[in-house]
């Protein structure tokens, strides 16, 4: 027979896939928070001379800038005609009202558009250009260009006429930059920006009457700021984007009329100055990369809606968990602390199974700790399954009454499982690991469930031996929080998946009639349960029944544990799979149990780099303060909950400090896993028996040392 104990290598190019899979979700949620995180508004009020680094023709000339000279030449519109100028669209609800008060009155005027605005909202510029009004450059991403870096400052311009190009296949050549004003505002650094930008072929556009409309001042300001005194002309600064706009639509409606009464006329810039149309044709080339552009963005916004809906329905889910497993917990309790009355106390002959396959660390005082149990009826059979570090001998130089230790080359643990079911003597089985230790009591309090003719298996309480290095505390934290607690859940829905294998109570009869204890998964443990299950016998948990078993005490051991178990459960979830239409306990187990297991342990845990992923974005684009609000209300929500479990299981709260760290580290590993799962199953490949290397500190637990 081939052993079973053999470790196969594991695929590996997934993990290159998942990485680049992230790294492109990452990017794209970088694109969607640059777009959407812009805020608007102009400049700084009008100050009383020029800054120092800009020359001095330009703080006193006009608003319109031609810097790709030696020297700078500034434009400004003759008397009685205003370029009224609107920024930061175009805006889907205000910008087709402004385009409405315009055309009602007959004016034209210059939008400054935002370049990721122009991507969401094509038809807008397509209609303002239809209308007879001019565009301009108002930035990507409504970025300062005094403030980026160079290659940014060049990439925002370059993106945005991209943008104009793809929606009206033309480019721009005004610039209006974000958060300007009137000439005598500008800065040297901005001065300087507009400088580099001119050099890609930008006409900078400044103001003469900055409204300040962003700042909502009312109707009667905004008409005062935007009307020119003593006749001149003007450029005028509005918004149309950014905020809310409905002071300056009305302000708009006021504002025509009224000048046009004073004989003024309403133009484009361009227009205005009398110099030729700014747009020109755009190149095949930019238009498909603008269409691009526009793809990507689009992809960017539906990859961040996608990430809030499962935000939202993961926050969900694990809200109704919580409530659900309190809510259980709590029945659970109240009825385990009642007084037995379905029956005497059960004392029939048990037949303890310890399988055995190089555990020489444990076996010593696993069989020890059997031997003193509290029971009046016992016998302990160990099978040694082929190990070739002295395991059977240990125990037979041991020399206790009511042991027995069986011979089998190695065939795998359900094989050495089923061989000491044939050998027990007794009508009541409980199933141990080698690496396990009971208490006294551990036997007795386990079988009771017995006395309900109706109860098929029992699960017992496993705990962490080895819990003093952070490592074993976060393990003993998911074993009292996850385990346990998900056990008493599945106890009063009547849909208990998985025995352990460190702990369970089988009825003889009931692991005949499903054919002995599985080999075709490497979960056996939760094959049987399921088997038990879908055979019509209840499966329960006894809390009080405590054993304490070694866990991995490095990081690759408890990856190979776990993969072994998460991949063991998928194959056992599909195996029953038919359960789903099943009447009694089997579709219970089919309509409750497998559900939840899909959902919490593949599918969640499956979207949890997306999840990760969107932390870094939280920390890139969110507010701090709001991620720390986030994250300590989560973590105070898992120290609850942690808390309570601990104290259902009589536990000290000591180790609730490791549970900050637990979320950085064991929580990846943990959903690594279940990838490395699904991807082995998705591809065919049979995961082998990875054995877990003992260092006995289970046996030290109890102070008992190698026979």
């Amino acid at each position: 027979m081939t052993a079973r104990h053999v470790a196969r290598r594991d695929p590996r190019a997934h993990w290159l896939l998942l990485l680049l899979g992230l790294l492109l979700l990452l990017a794209a949620l970088t694109v969607n928070g640059l777009v959407t995180g812009m805020a608007g508004g102009s400049g700084i009020p009008a100050a009383d001379s020029p800054d120092a680094g800009v020359p001095a023709q330009v703080g006193s000339g006009g608003p319109v800038l031609r810097l790709d000279r030696a020297e700078p030449v500034s434009r400004a519109l003759p008397d009685r005609a205003i370029a009224l100028t609107f920024d930061d669209g175009p805006d889907p609800r205000w910008t087709p009202q402004v385009l409405d008060v315009l055309r009602r009155h007959g004016a034209h005027a210059t939008f400054f558009v935002v370049g990721a605005r122009v991507n969401e909202h094509p038809e807008l510029v397509r209609r303002i250009l239809a209308e007879g009004h001019e565009i301009g450059s108002h930035t990507f991403t409504h970025a300062d260009l005094a403030a980026v870096p160079p290659w940014r400052r060049d990439l925002e311009l370059s993106l945005t006429r991209k943008a104009i190009a793809a929606a009206t296949g033309q480019e721009v050549t005004l610039l209006r930059p974000p958060f300007s004003s009137v000439p005598t505002a500008l800065t040297g650094p901005e001065y300087a920006a507009l400088r580099a930008a001119a050099e890609a072929g930008h006409v900078a556009v400044l103001a003469d009457r900055d409204t300040r409309d962003w700042q909502r001042p009312g109707v009667d300001k905004i008409v005062q700021a935007a009307t020119p005194t003593q006749g001149r002309g003007a450029v005028v600064l509005m918004h149309d984007g950014g905020g809310d706009r409905a002071q300056t639509v009305a302000a708009l409606d006021r504002l025509l009329p009224a000048l046009t009464d004073q004989g003024y006329r309403f133009t484009t810039v361009s227009s205005g100055i009398d110099a030729s149309p700014s747009m020109v044709p755009a190149g095949v080339g930019t238009r498909l990369s603008g269409a691009a552009l526009r793809w990507t963005q689009t992809g960017a916004r539906w990859s961040a809606g996608a990430m809030n809906l499962l935000l939202a329905v993961a926050l969900v889910l694990g809200v109704v968990r919580l409530a659900v497993q309190v809510f259980c917990a709590h029945r659970h309790v109240r009825r385990v602390r009642r007084p037995r009355r379905d029956g005497p106390e059960v004392r029939a002959p048990v037949s303890v199974i310890v399988p055995a396959y190089n555990e020489a660390a444990n076996i010593a005082a696993t069989v020890r700790s059997l031997v003193a149990s509290a029971y009046p009826a016992l016998e302990v059979i160990v099978v040694d399954d082929g190990s070739d570090d002295g395991t059977a001998d240990i125990v037979e130089r041991m020399r206790l009454r009511g042991v027995r230790v069986i011979w089998q080359a190695n065939a795998g643990k359900p094989a050495a499982l089923n061989t000491g079911i044939r050998a027990a003597r007794a009508n009541l089985l409980v199933l141990v690991d080698g690496d396990t230790v009971f208490q006294p009591d551990t036997v007795h309090r386990l079988v009771q469930g017995f006395a309900d003719p109706s109860v098929g298996a029992i699960s017992g309480n496993t705990k962490v031996a080895n819990r003093r290095r952070l490592l074993g505390r976060w393990q003993h934290l998911e074993y009292v929080i996850g385990f346990n607690l998900d056990r008493r859940m599945y106890d009063v829905l009547e849909c208990m998946p998985t025995i352990p294998g460190a702990i369970g109570a089988f009825r003889r009869e009931v692991l005949l009639r499903v054919g002995g204890v599985p080999a075709d998964t490497l979960a056996e443990d939760t094959d049987l349960t399921m088997k038990v299950l879908r055979a019509g016998w209840r499966v329960v948990y006894e809390e009080s029944a405590i054993a304490w078993t070694e866990a991995p005490s490095s990081l690759r051991q408890l990856w190979r544990q776990r993969y072994r178990w998460c991949y063991g459960t998928m194959q056992a979830m599909w195996k029953h799979r038919h359960a789903l239409r099943e009447s009694g306990a089997g579709g219970k187990l089919g309509r409750r149990g497998l559900p939840y297991l899909t959902v919490f342990q593949i599918v969640l845990p499956l979207a949890a780099p997306a999840v990760d992923v969107f932390a870094v974005y939280g920390l890139l684009f969110l507010p701090w303060s709001t991620l720390a609000i986030a994250w300590a209300g989560l973590l105070l929500l898992q120290a609850a909950t942690a808390g309570y479990a601990l104290h259902l299981d009589g536990e000290r709260y000591g180790p609730l400090w490791a549970l900050p760290f637990q979320q950085l580290v064991y929580r990846q590993l943990m959903y690594l896993v279940v990838v490395q799962s699904v991807v082995t199953a998705l591809i065919g490949k049979r995961l082998r028996w990875q054995r877990m290397v003992r260092t006995g500190e289970a046996a030290a637990l109890v102070g008992a040392g190698r026979g």
